[in-house]
């Protein structure tokens, strides 16, 4: 069997200011497409079966710089709804919220169409991609699954597929523009590369 292989998508302009980005689809900035790029030597020695992207133009962006073909576009890999948190720092929310910690206090409501998501409900989201995973290495050839998606969202699904809790995703820190990926030693899931730069 292949391994999970994630990939972060590349640099965009919020990325690069801190600002929480989830719905707001924004495009990779010039050093954010050559970071996909940049990706397409790590992926091309690998025998890859499967490929799904977040529906963001920023995660799909990457995978086509990469060098990833007849991507499946699954909603569920979309980055943590931040709710009324959009577009705002850490830092910005420190000002009112001095203790605040996304992993266990989650967001404030935003607009009616984004209420934001707790801890918990991007698990739920996390081990539905995963179930996914799994079919798609049980029905396949035996190569790799890759999913390119956002930082928080990939955070919380790899703490899930080590058997976590989705608030231990903060013990996964992970850039933009870079590829972890997660295998089996022994019958046990386990990182075998993290947050890996060309």
């Amino acid at each position: 069997m292949g391994e999970l292989v994630l990939i972060r998508h590349g640099e965009t302009e919020w990325s690069q200011s801190g600002q929480h980005t989830s719905y707001t689809d924004l495009p990779l900035t010039e050093h954010g497409e050559d970071q996909a790029r940049s990706l397409a030597p790590l992926l091309a020695t690998r025998h890859i079966g499967c490929v799904i992207s977040s529906p963001m133009q920023r995660a799909q962006q990457t995978a086509k710089l990469a060098g990833l073909d007849h991507v499946r576009i699954d909603p569920d890999l979309h980055e943590w709804d931040y709710g009324g948190y959009e577009g705002v720092t850490t830092r910005d929310i420190h000002r009112t919220r001095p203790t605040w910690e996304i992993w266990t206090d989650g967001v404030v409501p935003g607009p009616e169409a984004h209420p934001g998501e707790s801890p918990e409900q991007v698990g739920d989201r996390a081990d539905r991609v995963l179930a996914r995973v799994e079919a798609a290495f049980t029905n396949g050839d035996g190569g790799d699954v890759v999913l390119v998606a956002h930082a928080h969202f990939l955070r919380v699904l790899t703490a899930r597929r080590l058997g976590l809790p989705p608030a231990d995703g903060a013990l996964f820190q992970l850039a933009t523009g870079t590829v972890s990926r997660l295998g089996t030693e022994h019958g046990r899931h386990v990182l075998t590369a993290w947050n890996r730069l060309p």
